[in-house]
């Protein structure tokens, strides 16, 4: 008997936040939502993220759950999220802190002194991105 290939499920849309989300669990899950979007070899803020989810204020609690990512299935790629210069300030939440630079770099991704070379040119928006 042959077996049918499973069909890749379409992603669900995201939809920005518009108000103060009812529990830190659903903007968690919002952000990673978008982090899972970034492709490779690009890299986001923070503050883009939360920008896109229409909290524009609110990036320190984008650094939370990325600070939170680890376990969750589907994996959410946090290395790729970087502070508003391209610093990798989220490195010492990575085991050891230097993976999060190994990462980037495997990614093609250069980074000199904890900062990303060329940051500007690697910068995906996901305002710009992802489109309602």
């Amino acid at each position: 008997m042959k077996k049918t290939p499973k069909k890749k499920s379409a992603k669900k849309p995201i939809t920005p936040v518009t108000k103060k989300p009812s529990s830190q669990y659903s903007f968690y899950e919002n952000v990673y939502d978008v982090v899972r979007l970034i492709p490779k070899g690009r890299v986001t803020s923070y503050g883009a993220i939360a920008k896109y989810l229409g909290t524009g204020r609110s990036a320190r609690m984008v650094g939370y759950a990325m600070n939170a990512s680890a376990m969750q299935i589907p994996p959410v790629p946090a290395h790729r999220v970087l502070n508003r210069n391209g610093q990798l300030t989220g490195k010492h939440h990575f085991n050891p802190p230097s993976i999060m630079q190994e990462m980037l770099e495997r990614e093609g991704i250069k980074v000199k002194k904890d900062v990303v070379v060329n940051f500007e040119n690697l910068f995906w928006d996901p305002v710009e991105n992802l489109k309602f």
